[in-house]
């Protein structure tokens, strides 16, 4: 499959994921809860989305699978970026405030976002 069509459709998927992702830790954060559980709360919904969608439609191939091995490296690959993006979402929660974590999130989201897919490409997918 060619990177011009994984590269579009990991982006869509993307864009739904982190809608999820950035509701539900706005709207938990919103509600009372310390940024740094509703950001993981958030990326925890968004992530099984994004897991599935980007499996059946993005990385599907004949050379790649959604099985227990995928998944294994899915779930280190999101353990890493969720705990730099709530550590990032709590500095900047800590020093300038939550409606400010709450627009810093959306830059940090791409930058691990831009790293998923190479990931994703290259070694989660593959059998």
């Amino acid at each position: 499959m060619s990177l011009r069509r994984q590269g579009g459709h990991y982006l869509a998927i993307g864009g739904l994921q982190y809608l999820v992702d950035w509701g539900v830790t706005v709207w938990l954060s919103h509600m009372g809860m310390l940024i740094e559980p509703a950001n993981i709360t958030g990326r925890v919904s968004g992530a099984l989305l994004g897991y599935w969608l980007n499996g059946k439609f993005t990385f599907a191939g004949e050379d790649t699978a959604m099985g227990r091995v995928q998944f294994q490296r899915f779930a280190l690959m999101w353990l890493c970026t969720t705990a730099i993006s709530t550590f990032s979402m709590g500095a900047v929660d800590d020093v300038l405030g939550l409606k400010w974590a709450w627009l810093a999130k959306p830059v940090v989201e791409v930058a691990l976002g831009l790293v998923g897919f190479l990931v994703s490409r290259h070694w989660i997918y593959r059998r």
